[in-house]
């Protein structure tokens, strides 16, 4: 059965959707989230939720996406408990008040900033994370001393009931709230006025966020390419670059979607992916128990539409079982920039290798098209590396290995341009369910001491003037009579020393055979 029309999901009434943003509404101005004691005891109750129901997240993750358990704790856990950690201990260093930078002019007024809470927020979650993608921005609300309602993914029914059941039990239910459902529900959930939004689906969430001004966090996704070094060992990339691609199904918003490859090297790649492809699914892929699912039967033709109409050669895979939502690992070869494989973001397990010249070509070829979230490039050559990403753009930049980066502690996570914008993760999402408010505190003498020429009637600010920095040097004038008069001092000064040369007779020796 298609999950996306799952009646197993029980979904929340509309009319009660106002009603919910309400009492988040009215629980975040009685002040209570904005205690530290507060945060921290619901920060780690979102951890003890995950891992007291390890086993039930597994099945519910299982159902929804096939998702292999390893799977389930490498990608869905252990990030989860790794912000939850980082947040528990280092909320109260998050949340106190930062000195601004000095400044003599103003030091006296003890200028600092402190990280306010931005009020209710909600929580779109996507259905490929749908653990972490909920409990990690969950946490970092928390942090910043908010109330927060989550919207689970309704492609993945068995998670988001969870999720309902447990958020109540576990967290305080005057602040923290799920809502059930599709379309109809998510377009009532944004008829609400939020202070912040984390979604998925950013045009429609976009537009709606923009009637009330409120902040967005989108972590979106893109068309993530691989960027391969002549020089580079091949089976050690295909081994990492395949895995990449075959983690979640190919359905995690970091994949590795297609391969830059040197064209002398493609058909070597080729084989090395092959031989990858070999070792993980001895016994062919559908049976294994290391490969998921697709979120439903719609995403699982359209990929196969996509494979279907490729110009590629397709080197293995191909196959689809539309009504068990399964895609083979596909491999193809040859694929041209206008590709059907390169129309779309594929969100499958489905790898694209492109030949190019050189890594001229390459660059070109990625700034040709959106922004992505990650480039990729294997090579151990530093100069070969800079190269590629200081000409190009992304949310972030790996060498020599895959999807790794969303795990390490104290990297920020995020987009940009149409990979989204905003960060994910530790201390960085903690600032994005905050506002940075500037506050000062001034002392009368001030005015004594420069300030006080500031008021009527106005005489001079010279005594506040001395009190501001200085310009740098002004920047030598680059218009062509600048140029003239640098070319001709230049020559008199040449001339000058070259008539005291010639008098000492040192000319001559210096010009003589």
């Amino acid at each position: 059965m298609d999950t996306k029309t799952s009646p197993s999901q029980d979904y929340t009434p509309l009319d009660e959707i106002p009603k919910i943003h309400a009492r988040a509404r009215q629980a975040y101005k009685s002040g209570r989230a904005k205690s530290m004691a507060f945060r921290k005891e619901q920060i780690a109750q979102v951890g003890y939720l995950l891992k007291d129901n390890e086993e039930r997240f597994k099945d519910a993750l299982k159902k929804d996406l096939g998702r292999p358990f390893l799977e389930t704790e490498f990608f869905d856990f252990a990030p989860v408990y790794i912000d939850v950690a980082k947040a528990y201990n280092g909320v109260e260093r998050w949340a106190a008040p930062k000195k601004a930078e000095f400044d003599l002019s103003f030091w006296a007024m003890g200028p600092k900033y402190r990280h306010e809470p931005k009020g209710v927020v909600l929580i779109i979650s996507p259905f490929n994370g749908p653990v972490v993608l909920t409990l990690s921005p969950l946490v970092g609300a928390i942090a910043g001393g908010n109330a927060a309602v989550i919207k689970p993914s309704e492609h993945c029914p068995a998670t988001s009931a969870l999720f309902a059941e447990l958020i109540p039990k576990y967290l305080d239910p005057e602040f923290y709230h799920v809502i059930q459902g599709g379309i109809p529900e998510t377009t009532e959930v944004l008829q609400s006025r939020w202070d912040h939004r984390n979604g998925h689906v950013a045009r429609i969430i976009s537009a709606a966020a923009s009637k009330h001004l409120t902040p967005l966090t989108l972590e979106l996704g893109g068309k993530n390419p691989v960027v391969i070094d002549p020089k580079t060992d091949l089976k050690v990339a295909a081994k990492r670059i395949f895995w990449g691609r075959c983690l979640g199904t190919g359905q995690i918003c970091v994949c590795p979607e297609y391969v830059l490859v040197p064209a002398h090297l493609q058909d070597a790649f080729v084989e090395a992916v092959k031989e990858v492809h070999n070792s993980f699914f001895p016994d062919g892929p559908e049976k294994s128990d290391s490969l998921g699912r697709i979120v439903s039967e719609a995403h699982t033709r359209r990929i196969k539409n996509l494979v279907d109409n490729t110009k590629g050669t397709v080197v293995f895979g191909g196959d689809a079982d539309v009504a068990g939502k399964y895609i083979a690992p596909t491999l193809v070869k040859g694929v041209p920039g206008d590709d059907s494989l390169m129309s779309e973001e594929v969100f499958g397990p489905v790898l694209s290798v492109i030949p190019v010249k050189d890594v001229d070509e390459a660059i070109e070829f990625i700034n040709a098209r959106d922004h992505p979230l990650v480039v990729y490039v294997f090579s151990q050559d530093k100069a070969f590396q800079d190269k590629v990403f200081n000409n190009t753009e992304s949310g972030s930049a790996v060498a020599n290995d895959t999807m790794i980066v969303v795990g390490v502690p104290g990297l920020p996570m995020g987009g940009i341009g149409e990979s989204g914008y905003g960060y994910y993760t530790g201390q960085d999402m903690f600032e994005q369910f905050t506002h940075k408010r500037a506050c000062i505190d001034n002392p009368s003498w001030v005015d004594k001491v420069g300030f006080g020429c500031r008021y009527p009637p106005y005489k001079s600010l010279k005594p506040m003037q001395m009190l501001f920095p200085s310009l740098p040097p002004r920047p030598a004038k680059r218009d062509g009579a600048s140029k003239r008069w640098a070319f001709w001092l230049s020559a008199v000064a040449l001339a000058v020393v070259a008539g005291s040369l010639t008098q000492k007779g040192w000319f001559v020796k210096l010009i003589a055979p």
